[in-house]
């Protein structure tokens, strides 16, 4: 009878603790929550090799992306010391090596574990598409040499290449429409939307070497090869865009002097109406000539002199515009940009950037003004005697000072008479940054070949609450109390069985 009391009462011991470790378990199982882990920062470099100066950009992403694209920011920039790379021709080592501080300072800023894996990309334009014009030998040295010191760092390089003038355009125009949302929004509930009634606006760039116009035509274009497709964030764009090499304003201020020059006949003296009255420029035949959007006259000698002597004739000035700018003779007309361009007529509204932006800065025009007061400042300004232009800017270079009226006059007739924005001139903002971003290609670059970087996957945790899972200790520490504890009454209740 004794055993079979000692057997009840230790399977009811048993039953009693298997039971609390059932209720353990459960507990342990069941109210299990999953926490994702906040994803990593990834970087990219791109180096802006123009015409007059190399930039780097340092940008940084979360590694999940929306609809293939990542949302991208700007973390730093630097400006490279020196002229662009093109202006190496003499030296091709030497624009390897004027990289270097700004690779430096891209180094110092990403996490070390992570430069293998942060791309970096070199993209040059105008100056080194004609450079590659002019002799692709030396063209190719410099991106050779460019090449050796990026290799030299630890980024995971993709490549230093001549960008097309397509390329800048489309990638200036989805810089701008990027960081005015136009692309992708970020709601209050803190979710990624594409926005239902926004408004793309167009793109225009004025580089040192050429000039770019992007924007989404309202019309089918006649023209499918000036036509840019693009898918980002889920959704297909088509933009028209064209990039007038040879047309930006260090070469238009060349391209004028060689007309002047041209149409002085046998005196090296010349009356220059863009420039201020009391400004000379000495210049030599080699300096004016050497590049190839101007045509070297018969009998060239590069080392003979010309003195340009400002006259500032600012209706002179902006009539000349018209003979280095071809306005007329287009096959496709109405339906033309300049220099016989097929261009459909503008649509919408536009940001102006880069040569744009610092020409009106100056003259105190940006972001907006009237064309009447525009007009009417360029007119003052190109009117004013050196010396008082002199005395009223101390703070800005004279190579500078001296060049704000022809670029002024410049950029209003192939605004004006080239992409035809005499109707729609109160639509052009003239601007330098968006949400503390410069506008240019660069970003819509990195912002594009993103689509080609792998999403991240995101790092899960599997965890219960604090309060349960103190009750499942609880529980797990009482079942095996309960069994030490029944093991002692056994064997203190009958010690010899």
């Amino acid at each position: 009878m004794k055993v079979q009391k000692k057997a009840i009462l230790l399977g009811a011991a048993m039953a009693a603790v298997a039971l609390i470790t059932i209720i353990a378990l459960i507990l342990a199982l069941v109210n299990r929550q999953s926490l994702e882990q906040p994803f990593s920062t990834k970087y990219g470099v791109v180096f802006d090799a123009g015409s007059s100066h190399t930039s780097l950009f340092l940008y940084q992403w979360l590694a999940n992306k929306e609809n293939n694209t990542a949302i991208v920011s700007q973390k730093q920039s630097c400006d490279v010391e020196g002229g662009g790379i093109s202006s190496y021709v003499g030296n091709p080592a030497g624009a390897g090596e004027s990289l270097k501080k700004c690779l430096d300072v891209a180094k110092a800023i990403i996490p070390d574990k992570q430069l293998k894996d942060t791309p970096l990309y070199l993209g040059a334009t105008a100056g080194m598409r004609i450079l590659n014009l002019q002799n692709q030998s030396q063209s190719d040295s410099i991106l050779a040499e460019v090449t050796k010191t990026i290799q030299s760092y630890p980024f995971d390089f993709r490549g230093a290449r001549i960008l097309t003038g397509m390329e800048e355009g489309a990638y200036s125009w989805i810089t701008a429409n990027y960081l005015l949302e136009n692309f992708i929004k970020h709601t209050f509930e803190g979710l990624w939307t594409h926005p239902t009634a926004g408004k793309l606006i167009g793109a225009l760039d004025l580089g040192g070497a050429s000039t770019q116009i992007s924007f989404t035509p309202k019309d089918p274009l006649k023209d499918p090869n000036s036509a840019f497709h693009l898918q980002l964030y889920g959704y297909n764009y088509e933009l028209y865009t064209h990039s007038y090499l040879c047309y930006g304003q260090d070469q238009a201020v060349k391209k004028l002097q060689a007309y002047l020059h041209t149409n002085a006949g046998a005196s090296t003296v010349i009356n220059h109406p863009c420039y201020h009255q009391g400004y000379s420029l000495n210049i030599s035949l080699g300096e004016l000539y050497n590049s190839p959007c101007v045509v070297q006259p018969n009998n060239f000698n590069p080392k003979g002199a010309l003195l340009f002597q400002g006259t500032g004739n600012a209706s002179l000035c902006y009539s000349l515009m018209e003979n280095i700018v071809n306005v007329t003779g287009c096959a496709s007309s109405p339906d033309c940009g300049f220099n016989g361009v097929y261009q459909p007529p503008v649509n919408g509204e536009f940001y102006a950037f880069a040569g744009y932006f610092y020409t009106f800065d100056f003259l105190g025009l940006a972001p907006k003004a009237p064309l009447t007061r525009v007009l009417s400042t360029i007119q003052t300004h190109c009117s004013k005697n050196w010396t008082t232009l002199l005395a009223e800017n101390p703070s800005v270079k004279p190579k500078y000072l001296r060049d704000y009226c022809t670029i002024a006059q410049y950029i209003m007739t192939i605004l004006l008479k080239g992409y035809k924005f005499n109707d729609s001139w109160e639509n052009i903002s003239f601007q330098k940054q968006v949400a503390e971003t410069e506008i240019g290609w660069t970003l819509g670059y990195m912002l594009n070949l993103t689509n080609m970087i792998p999403a991240e996957r995101p790092k899960t945790v599997t965890g219960v609450p604090h309060s349960q899972w103190a009750a499942e200790i609880f529980f797990i520490a009482f079942a095996v109390f309960l069994c030490v504890l029944i093991l002692l009454i056994l064997f203190v209740r009958d010690p010899g069985h």
